[in-house]
């Protein structure tokens, strides 16, 4: 018999992409799977031009065991809330979400296949209850680190279990956290999520339903993070079965027809995610290092916006330096958005400029790429080293995994 997965992003390059991929990883270990993608439409002003050009790729890809469901923004019901925040917004889709998947399971009728379950993205919580409706179990995936997903857990223990008012005893205090996930206790004022309010409602609000789900996949891999992984499996938590499913990543052998013509290991990549965006004194700082480091280089550079995606600068010459443009035209290269994973995947870059989101660290990671961290330049630091072991170790994990799927 057939069986039908529907996933459910959230919105975003960092959260689409990497749910599309775990997708096809599903559908290469399993010839009686189909999925159906649901595609729940950006908030107004929230959609990067990256994100558009994606979108429209994918209504060219389906096929028969990979659907893409599209929602438009014009059915979704009238919502009590005139600038609803992002929760409220996927909860008003709810209703079309759940008419969508009833279009689904009446189409594809037993005995031919049936529905057996849903994967959705951690800001699509509310959909657990549609998976409810179906009586069919729901996974989460997770897209950030597994770390970050301990701290999340930890976080809900103290507040639920240990009674602990997280913002009044943490806030603005000098305690230090031991975190299980971590292997060196955490300053308590350094995470927003232990003590914005809005944040640490949000925060805690979704580790509670996150516990309603049958499983966890989660993008990493053990040997990368040890510690928490060891913390989210060792079953004092009472969480359901996590999986470490990636590195989550597409990885793609097209390449900058510019790069093609660069030395190898020549280029510096400097990329910041779908929301990186600079204000205007701080690009005319980051033009002046360019230039005087003579590196060649890419640089995918964004006007900061004071609220919503980063915008495309509508004339450089007035904000970079005079005549900047002129002498770096041989080596250098300014856009709005790159295919990052293809440009890494180029073998005249030789190092990467990034904001350390979690999508950009593995991908630093396979490619073998330096992310630039003052640590790493101080003398008789062993960080170097240990990065070059962890690197070894992820290339080997991550190699042993495809040679089981290919067994």
């Amino acid at each position: 018999m057939k069986l039908e997965l529907v996933l459910i992003p959230s919105t975003g390059d960092g959260h689409l992409r990497p749910l599309v991929e775990v997708a096809k990883l599903l559908l290469d270990n399993d010839d009686h799977l189909s999925i159906t993608v649901i595609i729940i439409p950006s908030m107004h002003g929230f959609q990067t031009t990256s994100y558009s050009s994606y979108i429209a790729s994918l209504s060219t890809t389906s096929n028969d065991r990979l659907r893409f469901s599209f929602i438009s923004s014009a059915d979704r019901p009238n919502s009590p809330d005139a600038e609803p925040n992002f929760i409220s917004y996927m909860e008003s889709y709810k209703p079309v979400v759940k008419a969508t998947v009833a279009k689904l399971t009446d189409y594809a009728q037993p005995p031919s296949s049936r529905l057996a379950g849903f994967v959705m993205d951690i800001f699509c919580t509310t959909m657990i209850d549609v998976a409810n409706d179906f009586g069919v179990p729901t996974y989460l995936f997770y897209p950030s680190n597994a770390t970050f997903f301990g701290l999340q857990i930890h976080v809900q223990y103290l507040s639920d279990v240990e009674k602990c008012d997280i913002i009044s005893e943490l806030k603005d205090s000098e305690t230090e956290l031991e975190v299980p996930c971590l292997t060196r206790s955490l300053p308590a004022k350094c995470p927003i999520c232990v003590v914005k309010q809005g944040v640490v409602t949000c925060f805690l609000r979704q580790a509670r339903r996150f516990r309603e789900t049958k499983g966890f996949l989660v993008n990493t891999f053990a040997e990368l993070e040890p510690q928490a992984m060891s913390f989210l499996s060792n079953g004092d938590n009472n969480l359901p079965t996590v999986y470490a499913v990636g590195p989550v990543l597409s990885v793609k052998t097209t390449i900058l027809r510019w790069l093609d013509d660069q030395p190898d290991r020549s280029v510096v990549f400097l990329c910041f995610g779908s929301m990186g965006g600079f204000s205007e004194d701080q690009a005319k700082e980051i033009a002046i290092a360019l230039e005087r480091s003579s590196h060649r280089f890419i640089w995918c550079l964004r006007r900061a916006t004071p609220m919503g995606p980063p915008e495309e600068f509508t004339n450089l010459e007035e904000i970079l330096p005079e005549g900047f443009l002129d002498r770096t035209s041989e080596i250098g290269k300014i856009i709005g958005w790159a295919p990052q994973r293809a440009v890494l995947a180029s073998p005249a870059i030789g190092g990467f400029v990034s904001h350390c989101g979690w999508n950009s660290i593995l991908e630093s990671l396979w490619f073998g790429f330096p992310l630039p961290l003052r640590c790493l330049m101080e003398k008789d630091s062993d960080v170097r080293d240990r990065v070059r072991k962890m690197s070894e170790k992820s290339h080997m994990a991550v190699m042993d995994g495809l040679d089981l799927q290919t067994k």
